[in-house]
């Protein structure tokens, strides 16, 4: 099952597209506030978007550059604007493909389909998990925040990655160490810290102060 995220703001076309990609097995969601796509974004974490052109506020253009910043998700672009020159400029800024409207919906779903055959191996995931505004990309040990993007050492990844799994719980000491050494031979306790120290400077750099909050006797906690 795959996650669809609609940005259409004719609720009768939403409507009927969610209906339609439900009847093949998968999940989807449609955009309410089109001030706000990208808190809806994060929280449902798609497989991939439907994203109109013409919407309110802000155009789909603006809002594929804003995904295109933290997500290799796929993106297909609807318009009724079905020219050459919208067409190439839906992929050139990162779109994966286009569908006009009218739109059939055989058609849209067989270009679902095959955006998802082309992206996704057996996992059909892409390996990101986001809090407050911070992605974390598992594939290539990157943090991104509001457009900045820092690269992270193996030991920095792994402390993040525990915590992200975690996010509104406190992680132990104990934990963070197992996990951090869980592929290399033991060293000292006080290299936890180390890291620690240094991954609060790297995060301070794009904007992220006290995201690594301590609670004394007990451990971390993001957020």
């Amino acid at each position: 099952m795959y996650k669809i995220l609609i940005a259409e703001d004719d609720s009768s076309i939403a409507d009927a597209m969610k209906r339609h990609i439900c009847s093949w097995g998968n999940d989807c969601r449609c955009i309410e506030d089109f001030q706000n796509i990208m808190p809806v974004f994060g929280e449902y974490d798609p497989h991939l978007v439907l994203l109109d052109i013409m919407l309110p506020f802000y155009n789909g253009y603006h809002w594929c550059n804003e995904i295109r910043r933290i997500s290799n998700v796929p993106i297909v672009f609807i318009s009724s604007a079905s020219d050459n020159m919208n067409i190439v400029m839906a992929m050139n800024m990162g779109g994966d493909d286009f569908i006009a409207k009218p739109i059939d919906l055989t058609v849209m779903m067989a270009k679902i389909h095959a955006v998802l055959r082309r992206t996704y191996d057996s996992s059909g995931k892409i390996p990101m998990m986001e809090y407050q505004g911070a992605w974390l990309n598992l594939n290539d040990s990157s943090l991104s925040y509001e457009g900045q993007r820092i690269e992270l050492t193996k030991n920095e990844f792994r402390i993040l990655q525990t915590l992200f799994e975690n996010k509104g719980r406190i992680v132990s000491r104990d934990t963070l160490m197992t996990r951090l050494w869980q592929m290399d031979c033991y060293v000292e306790e006080n290299t936890l810290t180390v890291n620690i120290a240094r991954l609060r400077r790297k995060l301070g750099q794009v904007g992220l102060d006290d995201f690594i909050r301590t609670k004394v006797g007990s451990g971390y906690i993001i957020g």
